[in-house]
């Protein structure tokens, strides 16, 4: 079984985070390319994507996929889990399935962590989000035997798992080891969610945090791809850093986004630009 304990190597100092580049960020690279050229912009922390993973699996192997990372002293901090583990429905069987492919990869691969979002698009009732506790506690059954932690992470535009506050409610009701609550910075600041609702974390209840800020556009406007480099955008990063710091956050920032200028270039070059915002951002909350 894995407890909080198995979870200690990815935390740094208290009160530091660390800069995490996402490869979807990096998403016509490749496995290999976006590595080098994170690598080469200085930065040690990444979170994989399981298609990059697979691809250069079928090519090379996982083997040759573990050694890349250390040839370039990086870590792979965390993966992809899956969508659908959390909405009851018809397709939740097929997402169990693929939990257990994600996650012997991610054990091959020596990651603990899996991001797992919720994207419902439904009409959901109370007995859906009963059902939901118990469709955590059976993934996290499932999770539990690789092992691999869990992290359900809210969306902006979920009609299930749309808010901080849900997602922390259903994950203490389950309250399965291997289930973990994860933060993401776009979906809290473009969402319904609340900035007092900071206030409701535990003292080590985030195990992950997506780090992206928001542009200033009308509000109307956004969408899962209107995601800035952080920095770059309008939304109080320092602020939210400061409070998750505070609640005992010490783990990586992992820079998720989806602007095809950016999915579509340099890899080193968009490192390049990401790190020196995004540890400006860093800089202004006391956590680098």
């Amino acid at each position: 079984m894995m407890g909080v304990a198995a979870l200690a190597p990815l935390r740094a100092a208290t009160g530091t985070m660390q800069l995490c580049m996402h490869q979807t960020t990096s998403a016509a690279a490749g496995y290999r390319k976006s590595l080098e050229g994170y690598s080469k912009a200085g930065i040690r922390y990444v979170e994989v994507i399981g298609s990059h993973l697979d691809e250069f699996v079928r090519q090379e192997s996982m083997a040759g996929a573990r050694r890349l990372l250390a040839d370039l002293g990086m870590k792979a901090v965390s993966i992809g889990g899956g969508r659908g583990l959390w909405e009851p429905g018809p397709a939740r069987a097929g997402a169990l399935e693929g939990l257990k492919r994600a996650a012997g990869s991610a054990v091959a691969l020596g990651v603990e962590r899996m991001v797992c979002p919720s994207p419902g698009g439904g009409k959901y009732t109370s007995e859906d989000y009963k059902r939901g506790v118990e469709n955590m506690r059976e993934a996290g059954e499932i999770a539990k035997q690789f092992p691999v932690t869990l992290m359900p992470e809210f969306m902006r535009g979920s009609t299930f798992i749309g808010t901080l506050p849900t997602a922390l409610r259903m994950i203490r009701e389950a309250a399965h080891p291997n289930v973990r609550a994860m933060f993401d910075c776009y979906h809290f600041q473009a969402g319904l969610s609340k900035f007092e609702d900071l206030e409701m974390l535990r003292d080590g209840e985030i195990q992950h945090v997506h780090f992206q800020d928001v542009p200033d556009i009308p509000r109307e406007m956004l969408d899962n791809t209107t995601r800035d480099v952080p920095g770059e955008g309008v939304a109080p990063l320092p602020r939210i850093l400061k409070t998750l710091a505070a609640k005992g956050y010490s783990g990586p920032l992992s820079v998720e986004l989806f602007y095809p200028h950016l999915q579509q270039g340099d890899p080193f070059e968009v490192a390049r630009r990401i790190r020196e915002k995004a540890e400006g951002v860093m800089r202004a909350a006391g956590v680098l």
